[in-house]
């Protein structure tokens, strides 16, 4: 298997556990998932967590921005499992060591955090990891930041649009790969498509050794074994 075809569960595994949270990673990685995509912010004391949305009424029991509340004060609200909000820092600690491929998207689309990719990216610096994190967003501006303060790490750009010239463009923004909603052929960089959760959709992808993200990365992983 090339690294390519790699199956990342998308928010850990939102099919079984709440989206984001430690439980849905623990289980992933016990299950020796290829690897985890997950969502980061900041908090108002500039605090790393995981969480898809910018607003926490979705998936916890509490309502509001997570930049309104410092850290101490998100973690009193609940996931649906009854787990708080999960640090970054409590992410990483859990895959310290294993061979599990990260994909962390820095949530800046919508909210810019000012020195979030300084905080992110140190900290993931700090951490004993098997494979280098691939670091995406939608903010082009946020990975032209991100490379300036450390060049020799990975980068994609997610985008649900369509990409003239993928290569060309990749190349002139320092990029490893493209997160792609559709799938289109890209050469000399990485490809990963979101969020592909039909064996229909999957089969096409895994014959042309296009990495997945998925919700359900055991019915991915059935699928992948007949092509």
């Amino acid at each position: 298997m090339t690294s390519t075809s790699l199956i990342y569960g998308h928010r850990g595994v939102p099919v079984k556990f709440p989206e984001n949270s430690l439980a849905g990673f623990s289980y992933a990685i016990s299950q020796r998932i290829d690897g985890l995509e997950f969502d980061v912010h900041l908090t108002k004391d500039r605090v790393p967590v995981i969480m898809h949305d910018e607003q926490i009424d979705r998936t916890t029991d509490g309502h509001g921005a997570i930049a309104d509340y410092d850290f101490d004060e998100l973690r009193q609200f609940w996931l649906a499992n009854g787990e708080p909000v999960p640090a970054l820092a409590e992410l990483l600690a859990l895959v310290s060591g294993e061979a599990v491929h990260l994909n962390l998207e820095f949530k800046t689309d919508r909210h810019y955090y000012p020195g979030i990719e300084r905080i992110v990216l140190q900290l993931v610096k700090q951490t004993d990891l098997v494979y280098p994190v691939v670091f995406s967003s939608f903010n082009l501006k946020t990975l032209q930041r991100a490379y300036q303060l450390e060049p020799q790490q990975k980068y994609a750009f997610l985008t649900s649009a369509h990409i003239g010239n993928p290569d060309e463009f990749a190349a002139s923004e320092h990029l490893e790969g493209l997160h792609l909603e559709h799938y289109q052929p890209v050469k000399r960089v990485a490809e990963r498509v979101w969020t592909v959760d039909e064996p229909s959709a999957m089969e096409p992808l895994f014959a042309a050794s296009v990495a997945v993200i998925t919700n359900d990365f055991e019915l991915a992983r059935r699928v992948r074994a007949t092509v």
